[in-house]
């Protein structure tokens, strides 16, 4: 597998977007994962990431969308993030990127007000459309699973049966190994996800919150949990995510740290070779 960086790594730099892309690939990643909002940035910024990204040989894998309002009650609110789920689809296909990373969000009212079963089929309905535009692309939608009590995708068990519900080959499973860690899944669980897993994130954290850290600044173990993927013999990237750096004037060490002890765990259990 590639291994790859979220690009909102470098948010805090204060750099503009194409110094970030030069740095990581200067760094060694194989490929970028590119976190933007099709509706916010302007034609000069859309067309310099995928100019920055061609020129510094980087093929973008995926691109990063959090649209919780597909599972609003509000049929407004619900149209208003498809059409804008489309768009990013549409910038997926423009970057030649392989898919859309989707976080569906959460319950609301502490699943009480509205029956779950109500939003669940929500998320289920807004995912067969957008499979349908992906299909059209010849992109990909990866589902994010995470960690918190009223996460819709918050297992494993939950991440199958809705990649089975919305059944369409357009839709898959994102694995985030830290989330994974939080939510108390074991690595063997991910064997239920052979056939539907098709993006990886990986971080660390201190076992009890969020955290996005480098690998081996936290507890995760992430051997057995790389074993695992490996095993589902994923034709994808693995994309590191990390939050600020607690000093921020070495961001980049920060990502190199990331890069370097990843590369380590990946070549341990044969997810990557040297010349990778």
């Amino acid at each position: 597998m590639q291994l790859g960086l979220i690009n909102s790594a470098w948010a805090q730099t204060g750099l503009e977007t194409g110094w970030g892309i030069r740095k990581t690939k200067e760094i060694g990643f194989d490929c970028i994962d590119i976190f933007t909002d099709p509706l916010e940035i302007d034609q000069k910024e859309r067309q310099l990431i995928k100019s920055e990204c061609d020129q510094a040989d980087l093929p973008i894998r995926s691109i990063c969308c959090v649209a919780t309002g597909l599972i609003d009650f509000n049929p407004s609110v619900q149209q208003f993030h498809i059409d804008r789920c489309k768009s990013f689809l549409e910038l997926v296909s423009e970057y030649e990127a392989d898919n859309l990373l989707l976080v569906l969000g959460e319950y609301i009212w502490n699943q009480e007000v509205i029956p779950p079963e109500e939003q669940w089929q929500l998320a289920v309905e807004s995912c067969m459309e957008l499979a349908h535009t992906a299909d059209q692309l010849g992109v990909r939608i990866a589902l994010e699973l995470e960690p918190f009590p009223l996460s819709l995708l918050n297992s494993v068990d939950r991440m199958a049966s809705f990649v089975d519900e919305v059944d369409h080959s357009a839709v898959g499973a994102n694995i985030d190994i830290s989330h994974m860690h939080l939510a108390g899944e074991e690595p063997s669980k991910l064997r239920k996800l052979k056939g539907k897993a098709i993006h990886v994130h990986i971080s660390d954290c201190d076992g009890k919150k969020h955290g996005d850290l480098p690998p081996g600044h936290g507890v995760v173990d992430f051997i057995p949990y790389l074993e695992e993927i490996r095993d589902l013999e994923i034709d994808g990237a693995v994309s590191i995510e990390l939050e600020y750096s607690p000093q921020p004037d070495k961001i980049e060490e920060w990502v190199r740290d990331a890069y370097e002890s990843t590369d380590r765990l990946m070549q341990q259990v044969g997810l990557r070779t040297e010349t990778s």
